[in-house]
């Protein structure tokens, strides 16, 4: 298997980690970029080969991944277009639908991903949906390279791609502004920085594995955690009072919605 990145940034270079760590050899990968500080990063990282030219890049490739900004999609797909012959197409192009990308490149062979940041230390959560004309082979690959970085979920309706950027694209962001509310909150009771970002991270990151872990759902979890008229039923009242999951879940609501109108606008032009 030979893949093409189209695009250099953080994502592709956590791709490109990911698969030479599962394997693959740096003659297997080569990457499209224009920027040539970049392509000579990539060229010391991994060994992998790096071209300004599209043409050198897909040439002989049976895999492409496009890693470029959604704006800049449909001008790269329309000068790869004449370039292809059969190559699975992979997009991790925030808002772009499948459809609009097979019109641009008039290819049907088709996979949209979208992974999340903790992809760039592989615990990343992609979310994949694959159109009907992609082979079981084909979504095989597309399984292999997302998941170099991380967990991955098919999906049967790309309309649920909008709530899987919602939820996990999204879903960092969501994770980091409350532990920056909670590290506020110890800073405020007197910690010091280091201390204040331990706490509350050490926090995070035991109460992540601990979910994950158990087979019970996380209200069970919450409610072993709340003695009752203790410090823990106090403040899970606080923030019922203050309507905090129903303000989370309307944010999670507005992340989806922004995802659909991206679609729209981005996916609008022949």
């Amino acid at each position: 298997m030979n893949i093409c990145f189209i695009g250099g940034g953080n994502m592709a270079t956590a791709l490109i980690g990911g698969l030479l760590k599962r394997d693959f050899a740096a003659a297997q990968l080569r990457v499209v970029e224009i920027g040539a500080d970049s392509r000579a990063r990539l060229q010391s990282e991994f060994g992998v080969q790096a071209t300004a030219e599209l043409s050198v890049g897909v040439a002989g490739s049976d895999t492409i991944v496009l890693a470029v900004k959604p704006q800049q999609l449909r001008e790269v797909a329309i000068q790869l277009a004449p370039l292809l012959s059969g190559q699975l197409l992979i997009s991790i192009a925030a808002g772009i639908r499948a459809a609009d990308l097979a019109r641009w490149t008039g290819s049907q062979n088709v996979v949209r991903a979208m992974p999340n940041t903790p992809a760039l230390i592989q615990s990343g959560m992609t979310g994949l949906y694959a159109l009907p004309a992609v082979s079981k082979a084909q979504c095989g690959i597309a399984q292999t390279v997302l998941a170099a970085v991380g967990s991955t979920l098919w999906l049967e309706d790309e309309a649920m791609m909008d709530a899987v950027t919602a939820v996990s694209g999204s879903g960092p962001a969501y994770v980091f502004y409350f532990i920056e509310a909670m590290q506020q909150a110890a800073r405020e009771l007197g910690f010091n920085d280091d201390d204040a970002r331990r706490l509350v991270l050490d926090t995070f990151l035991g109460a992540a594995k601990l979910a994950d872990a158990s087979e019970d759902d996380v209200s069970v979890l919450c409610t072993r955690v709340t003695s009752k008229n203790g410090t823990t039923e106090r403040a899970l009242l606080s923030m019922e009072a203050n309507n905090v999951k129903q303000h989370v879940a309307a944010a999670v609501h507005a992340a989806a919605t922004r995802a659909r109108e991206m679609g729209d606008e981005l996916g609008g032009a022949n």
